[in-house]
């Protein structure tokens, strides 16, 4: 899970592709990942986390990695996609290759934008997308119900797969995603086995106009909101046009020009965190002269798989783990001080690594 991907997804003119360009002029130079050369439809951002810079200058280290989070750019989703208008079929292949699904959706109105369906409705435009994905999903479990009752003929052991299909295609001919769908463990676990689209979180991002700054909220976003608590997914507020004036800024200019419009932080810099947290992901920390970097694992991941996501020899080798909590590193200036202080903890392969937890790794 170290490289986590987004697709964007959103009907023509609803502020996609100029988000998408802020993004990217967010986007880690290339030359920063070797033997990689990224598409034009993919940016590769860093999740930026202050905690890597107080760390980076306590330990004197030469350089800082941050966690990244992979957005894609999806083009071409028009109505009857799942039919192959547009650029369907290559759409949804694009969107089954990601973790999870950033929908943009217009909640402004303005007379020189014009809205591909004459008039500015989010939900209608999240309905939209939401039915091409569904009639997607629900053509490949009718595929898949063809291939498994013929095989329940000989192997009986499908047909637990067979009744969860039955009712995963009752639900989406109801025009319903699957995220919306009760399962038990059980049928969790036969719909892993699956791509489907509709099972995949959501972030819905509503795209504001400069006048709803600084508090970025008007009656569309609150329909959004509404909406988004009704599937357990949520939204971020963002005012795209800004963002792409952001993006070309320096830091310090950026941050003077989000503090005059009364902003803390930049959309983008909310959304990188929303992403990282939708897919339960958290990060820990190495930190020593080389380098202070962070690492990214899915929230419930034992110490010996954390230490496998540096290097699989140290999974294998692995003797305890020291863990000292980022504020007691702070607090006792280093490592040395926390041991002293008894603040460093030894643990076991299977402690559950906590957000945050800076860790040093002993191994054969």
């Amino acid at each position: 899970m170290s490289n986590v991907s987004c697709g964007i997804v959103g009907l023509p003119n609803v502020g996609k592709s100029t988000l998408f360009n802020a993004l990217t002029r967010k986007q880690i130079p290339s030359e920063n990942y070797p033997f990689c050369t990224i598409d034009p439809n993919v940016g590769i951002v860093n999740v930026y986390d202050p905690r890597l810079h107080v760390l980076s200058e306590q330990s004197h280290s030469q350089k800082i990695i941050y966690a990244t989070v992979t957005f894609v750019d999806i083009a071409g989703l028009v109505k009857g996609a799942s039919q192959g208008e547009g650029l369907g079929n290559q759409f949804l292949t694009h969107i089954r290759e990601t973790d999870a699904i950033v929908q943009v959706v217009r909640c402004f109105e303005n007379d020189d934008v014009i809205h591909v369906a004459g008039k500015v409705d989010p939900l209608q435009d999240i309905e939209v997308i939401n039915l091409e994905l569904i009639l997607s999903d629900i053509q490949m479990v009718e595929n898949v119900l063809l291939r498994l009752e013929k095989q329940a003929k000989s192997k009986k052991e499908v047909i637990p797969t067979i009744e969860f299909m039955k009712k995963a295609l009752a639900h989406l001919n109801q025009s319903q995603p699957l995220r919306r769908l009760t399962l038990t463990p059980e049928e969790e676990s036969f719909a892993a086995l699956y791509p489907f689209l509709t099972k995949k979180k959501v972030l819905y991002i509503c795209n504001v106009s400069e006048n709803d700054l600084p508090s970025m909220d008007n009656a569309l976003v609150q329909r959004v909101r509404d909406y988004a608590a009704t599937e357990g997914s949520r939204i971020v507020p963002i005012c795209a046009k800004i963002e792409e004036e952001i993006s070309q800024l320096d830091e310090n200019d950026a941050k003077e020009f989000l503090s005059s419009l009364g902003l803390k932080e930049s959309g983008l810099d909310r959304l990188i965190k929303e992403a990282f947290h939708l897919l339960g992901l958290i990060t820990y920390i190495t930190t020593g002269e080389i380098e202070t970097r962070a690492w990214t694992i899915q929230k419930g991941t034992t110490a010996a798989a954390a230490a496998g996501k540096i290097h699989s020899d140290l999974e294998k080798g692995f003797i305890r783990a020291e863990v000292v909590s980022y504020n007691d590193m702070i607090h006792y200036k280093g490592r040395v001080g926390a041991r002293e202080a008894g603040k460093a903890r030894s643990e076991g392969r299977d402690y559950i690594v906590q957000d945050g937890d800076v860790i040093l790794f002993y191994h054969n």
